[in-house]
């Protein structure tokens, strides 16, 4: 079974090829790291020198592709070195694969390498000195340091900087996909809120106008399509005022119009008799102390909302609603008659419950919305909306 190498980078063909002319002029001319006459040199010869050279230049092609295999043939290149009379490029050959090795290779050998040539040149400094009895004997440890450990050390300092970079970048990637996730879902939220806005504050008012209108073409009387026109009149423009007030907060600060501030609870009067006005028989009892602002929004636009779904689908009537704040809790319920119609007097779009539902969960309440039997002796079904809104305890009753 063949085994591929590794393709070795444009680089490091470079840096080998300039390794090997370089190694080449100094052997020849005669530039070796120690004279032939060291009784440790047991290859004397001037072509002994090629062999460790060429065979570092063949591991500096794998320096960053295969760096542990790299360095350990490069090893036994060296120490064939050390018994020649030596090349200097050779040595900076091998202490570029330590660097390499340590830069490049697995987690696990980029903190033992250092460990190993740290303790390799304690040892070239002490066991020389205690044989030999000489300060001369400790510059074994020096060179040992300079050639094995220096290189490695450079290569963990350098890994460790290029790795808290990538985690650097890492997280600011995470951190701008969270952001972006972030300012999506804000988009969608106020996309939701403004959707529901726009229904509760014109719906009722589109409704009105469209059941009058209906009146005012079916029957063939002066004076009820004259009242009919006129409940249209003031629908019309008390929902062009709305949409105004809505472009109002959407428009920048440079317009020219204000937005509106929130509806509040003591509105509701005002909203029950604009029911009464579209023709809605309503009774109003409000029992309730002072309240958050986000409760007391959500409580209006949840009795808007039902009073617009009474007028358009409710059997003739009378509409209760009734708002009560007890042991930390605002409960508001509204209730009309429930029967078999032919249709709605209006078309409706089918949000209105979901956007109350939307509400109620915003606050960790409870809503519910269904047909339910009356306690009324006449008997028959009612149409119940109840939601139950938190209220903080300083706010409480």
């Amino acid at each position: 079974m063949a085994v591929s190498l590794p393709r070795p980078r444009r680089f490091d063909v470079r840096l080998a090829f300039g390794s090997l002319i370089g190694g080449l002029t100094f052997w020849g001319l005669g530039l070796g790291t120690r004279p032939s006459t060291e009784a440790y040199v047991l290859l004397p010869g001037r072509w002994a020198v090629l062999v460790p050279l060429l065979v570092l230049t063949g591991c500096e092609l794998l320096r960053r592709t295969a760096p542990r295999v790299a360095l350990l043939i490069g090893t036994g290149a060296i120490l064939m070195d050390v018994v020649t009379q030596g090349n200097l490029v050779s040595v900076l050959m091998y202490t570029d694969l330590l660097y390499s090795a340590v830069l490049y290779g697995p987690p696990a050998s980029a903190h033992r390498i250092p460990r190993i040539t740290g303790l390799l040149s304690v040892a070239g400094a002490v066991v020389p000195f205690a044989v030999w009895r000489e300060p001369e004997a400790l510059l074994i440890g020096v060179v040992t340091g300079l050639v094995a450990f220096g290189p490695a050390a450079t290569g963990l300092i350098v890994r460790n900087h290029r790795d808290a970079a990538d985690a650097a970048r890492l997280r600011a990637e995470q951190t701008a996909l969270l952001a972006e996730m972030d300012r999506a879902q804000a988009i969608t939220s106020e996309r939701a809120r403004m959707a529901r806005e726009l229904h509760d504050m014109v719906a009722n008012h589109l409704s009105a106008i469209a059941i009058h209108s209906t009146a005012a073409l079916s029957l063939d009387e002066p004076k009820t399509s004259r009242e009919a026109l006129s409940v249209i009149r003031e629908n019309s423009v008390e929902g062009l005022a709305e949409m105004r007030r809505l472009i109002g907060i959407l428009r920048d600060s440079s317009g020219d119009t204000e937005p509106v501030a929130a509806p509040t609870l003591d509105g509701l009067g005002a909203l029950v008799d604009g029911a009464r006005t579209n023709g809605l028989d309503v009774t109003l009892d409000a029992v309730y102390d002072t309240v958050p602002a986000p409760v007391e929004l959500a409580a209006y636009r949840i009795v808007q909302e039902s009073l617009t779904n009474a007028l358009k689908h409710a059997s003739p009537g009378r509409v209760t609603v009734a708002l009560a704040q007890r042991d930390g809790v605002l409960t508001v319920t509204v209730a009309s008659p429930f029967g078999d119609r032919d249709g709605p007097r209006a078309p409706g779009s089918g949000a209105g419950l979901v956007g109350m539902r939307e509400r109620v969960a915003l606050l960790d309440g409870a809503f519910e919305a269904g047909p339910v039997e009356s306690p009324e002796p006449s008997g028959g079904k009612i149409w119940v909306v109840r939601a139950t809104l938190p209220v903080s305890e300083g706010d409480s009753q």
